[in-house]
């Protein structure tokens, strides 16, 4: 069994269509069907169902993909973990973040960071809370800023700091010369929010839920400026976090009385995966950036 044999599987198994697989892989289409054929046949069993056109992976194939991803996994590391030792100051770290921390906060990390670490390359992804945990799981990066994840036994995280939530409204809403209003007084009012697996979604249905009420949505988006200029717009309401670039459109900013209206944004990590040097240099910086805070 060769390495280029796993690897060609693998990439069949995850596109399950071979045209594509051969040209991800810059082979033959004849050439990764032999090297999937001979596969199996080494297997001693099939490992797709085919019909026509169409591949998919058995129940035999599903089993023996787990097994060849964490062998490569395990590869990949060692290639990593030696290269590490090899060039200690260098390397790249994978981050990924959510949307909103685009603006100033991972910008101003990063730029920081680069002054003490020149050498230190980065990898960015932005996305919401549930597809950084995905990537996180994945492999795919060593750390993300995202909301709060689900507690367990893999995912180690640092709460680094809380932002309120303020209720955005147009600057000639009834509410706009109010300091703070209860959630009850907006319970009929249109709302802008966010799509259901965004945070900032969970928090807000989290809130009304508590208070016993629904909110009338109106609109789910995925970037806060987009739905504080939809607010300004006059399509509806919004609880969000104030953040660099919300100053431009002609909205007002209240305070939530009656609930504690914040959320917390955090670091998270996988506990016993390798983190090269260079990711824990990035993880120790943001530990200490944020400390106290």
């Amino acid at each position: 069994m060769e390495w280029y044999q796993l690897e060609n599987f693998r990439a069949v198994a995850r596109t399950q269509h071979m045209t594509d697989s051969a040209r991800d892989l810059s082979v033959s289409q004849p050439a990764l069907s032999r090297s999937i054929a001979k596969l199996e046949q080494e297997l001693g069993c099939p490992l797709f169902e085919r019909n026509g056109k169409h591949i998919v992976l058995n129940r035999y194939g599903k089993i023996f993909l787990q097994h060849v991803d964490r062998a490569l996994q395990e590869i990949a590391t060692g290639q990593k973990v030696l290269d590490d030792m090899l060039h200690p100051e260098r390397g790249t770290v994978s981050l990924a973040f959510l949307h909103s921390l685009g603006t100033n906060v991972v910008p101003s990390l990063l730029g920081e960071f680069h002054e003490q670490y020149p050498d230190i390359q980065f990898k960015l992804y932005q996305n919401y809370t549930a597809l950084l945990i995905d990537q996180l799981e994945a492999g795919e990066i060593d750390l993300c800023l995202c909301s709060p994840v689900i507690p367990n036994d893999r995912i180690g995280c640092q709460t680094l700091f809380q932002e309120e939530l303020l209720l955005a409204v147009p600057i000639d809403h009834p509410l706009a010369c109010r300091h703070e209003v209860n959630l009850a007084e907006i319970a009929g009012e249109p709302m802008i929010t966010f799509k259901k697996d965004y945070g900032l979604r969970i928090i807000m249905d989290q809130l009304f839920s508590a208070a016993g009420l629904t909110p009338v949505i109106t609109f789910e988006g995925q970037e806060i400026l987009t739905v504080a200029g939809l607010v300004e717009a006059k399509f509806g309401l919004a609880l969000i976090p104030y953040t660099n670039g919300v100053e431009k459109a002609k909205i007002t900013f209240l305070h939530i009385a009656d609930t504690d209206c914040h959320r917390s944004i955090e670091m998270a990590w996988i506990k016993n995966r390798y983190m090269s040097p260079a990711a824990r240099k990035f993880k120790d910086f943001v530990s200490k950036a944020f400390a106290g805070s």
